[in-house]
């Protein structure tokens, strides 16, 4: 298989494990506001293949979502866009400039940041629009429902991204879909990994907090 096909292959099936994740993976959180983990492979894609992946993943996966089980519509389409992309992209560019441990925490915690941002921004213009919510009623909701959604979704995002990306990569060296010729630095930082494990375990629990579970 050369190189060409084998990257559509990739890039095809990254686009169906995103779906598949996406249309059973979502957790209700507040509102109409569900969390899905679809991102963590968008942005596991972009680190691994770089960010051209992501926007492509992100784009297709997001389009099939609109015509399949969305009841957003194009409007919908787009937010989906948007917040993969400044989440997944921002992650995979920061890295690809600077492959380190210290670049792919940088990645992450600024992919946080920059698609809370963004998508507070978004919510604020285009919510109204395709939910049939007032601005004004949008307004007052940003700051206690949509920001804490909004950091949840990066929180778990970036820990679970760190959490699989090292045994992701370890399985796709071994299947022969990456190169074995570049390695990832292999010291075990402990801390980092407990933090996101602390991050992930946080989020889950305020999630079920919101949905009264417990």
């Amino acid at each position: 298989m050369n190189s060409r096909t084998k990257k559509i292959t990739t890039t095809a099936i990254l686009c169906a494990i995103t779906y598949v994740v996406m249309a059973v993976g979502r957790v209700p959180v507040v509102l109409f506001l569900k969390y899905d983990p679809s991102d963590i492979i968008v942005t596991l894609g972009g680190l691994i293949w770089g960010p051209m992946t992501s926007c492509i993943v992100a784009i297709v996966v997001a389009m099939i979502e609109m015509i399949t089980v969305s009841d957003t519509g194009i409007l919908g389409c787009i937010m989906n866009i948007v917040q993969s992309l400044s989440f997944a992209c921002t992650v995979a560019v920061i890295y690809k400039k600077k492959r380190t441990l210290s670049g792919a925490v940088i990645g992450l915690v600024s992919g946080c940041i920059i698609s809370t941002a963004v998508m507070m921004l978004w919510n604020y213009l285009i919510t109204p629009l395709y939910m049939g919510y007032p601005r004004e009623a949008v307004v007052e909701l940003l700051l206690p429902a949509f920001l804490p959604f909004n950091l949840l979704k990066g929180g778990l995002n970036a820990a679970f991204t760190y959490l699989l990306y090292r045994p992701v990569t370890a399985a796709l060296r071994k299947s022969g879909y990456i190169s074995t010729a570049e390695r990832e630095q292999r010291t075990r930082h402990t801390g980092l990994f407990l933090l996101a494990i602390m991050i992930a375990i946080t989020c889950i629990l305020f999630i079920l907090a919101m949905n009264g579970m417990i």
